[in-house]
């Protein structure tokens, strides 16, 4: 299962007890699957299109507490929901402002009505059920995207807005026909479905965010730890040629006594480190002394190809 997918069966199990906040989520949904239909005989039918059956579920659950419809009355036409009866449509519909009078020729499709989302806990509501329907989360071992997609600009702005009021960092993009509200943070990605509801799948992507986290820290490390050695590797080897050089040439009792002693120490010790190095001669060197003379022989490498 999609870490989406497990998103929306923790939501399915998180229905508000407020009847307002079900309200505010139902009218979600309506915004962004459901249509109002006419027959030949001029009836007026509510359409809810999902392909998910968890949100169908939703809708069905949703459409009982508040409404009173029981799951018989609900006609399933493959992805469609479809609610006929007269008294049912009306209610909803005035319910949701879609209808202000029981004239169902005026009835007309609203976003979010500022009623319905006045209270805080009906923005989250509406969040939620926006993202139920018509949302999606990436995998989250992959990288962090959270989306919702809106038929229009005007939706899009109306759920950034709501999105916004709790801090989140939603943005808007075009996509073909459609305006995505998107977020790219997984920490405001986290926050998003704490606004849901949905703390477990919040604590699973933390913890996700944690491994990576720990997994990018330690491959810092160890490429700053492999180009402390190449470098160190490099510097070894460029020595070492120097001193051969010097050897090949005029010969190792060219150099002083002090650089003579480091110079023999590094040829047989090609792989020890300035520090043991140091602690090898007598008396003792440190690290700093040990380089310096290093540098010397190099200088008078340098002098002798010069030459």
């Amino acid at each position: 299962m999609s870490f989406s997918s497990e998103v929306k069966e923790e939501l399915k199990t998180k229905t508000d007890t407020a009847k307002h906040c079900q309200i505010a989520e139902f009218a979600a949904m309506m915004a962004f699957g459901g249509h109002i239909h006419t027959d030949t005989n001029k009836k007026y039918t509510i359409v809810f299109v999902t392909e998910n059956e968890t949100v169908a579920a939703v809708f069905t659950e949703l459409a009982a507490k508040i409404f009173g419809i029981t799951e018989n009355e609900i006609i399933k036409d493959g992805l469609q929901l479809i609610i006929r009866d007269e008294k049912y449509v009306k209610h909803i519909l005035m319910t949701l402002k879609w209808l202000t009078d029981d004239n169902l020729n005026d009835a007309k499709r609203v976003f979010a009505d500022p009623l319905i989302v006045q209270k805080d806990c009906c923005k989250r509501a509406f969040i939620k059920g926006a993202f139920l329907t018509a949302g999606s989360i990436s995998d989250p071992n992959k990288f962090y995207h959270f989306e919702v997609v809106c038929d229009s600009n005007d939706d899009a702005l109306q759920l950034q807005s709501m999105m916004t009021f709790f801090n989140l960092d939603a943005k808007i993009t075009a996509r073909k026909k459609n305006y995505i509200v998107y977020i790219k943070e997984g920490s405001h990605i986290t926050d998003c479905l704490n606004v849901c509801g949905a703390y477990v799948s919040q604590m699973n992507l933390y913890n996700v965010m944690i491994l990576k986290g720990m997994r990018n820290d330690v491959n810092r490390k160890v490429n700053c730890e492999t180009a402390n050695l190449n470098k160190t590797i490099e510097a070894a080897v460029k020595q070492i040629r120097d001193i051969e050089y010097i050897r090949d040439t005029v010969g190792l009792d060219y150099l002083k006594p002090t650089l003579r002693d480091v110079a023999r120490l590094r040829l047989d010790n090609p792989d020890m480190n300035l520090k043991d190095i140091g602690e090898l001669l007598d008396p003792p060197v440190g690290k700093s002394g040990v380089n310096h003379r290093l540098r010397k022989i190099s200088e008078t490498a340098q002098s002798l190809r010069g030459e």
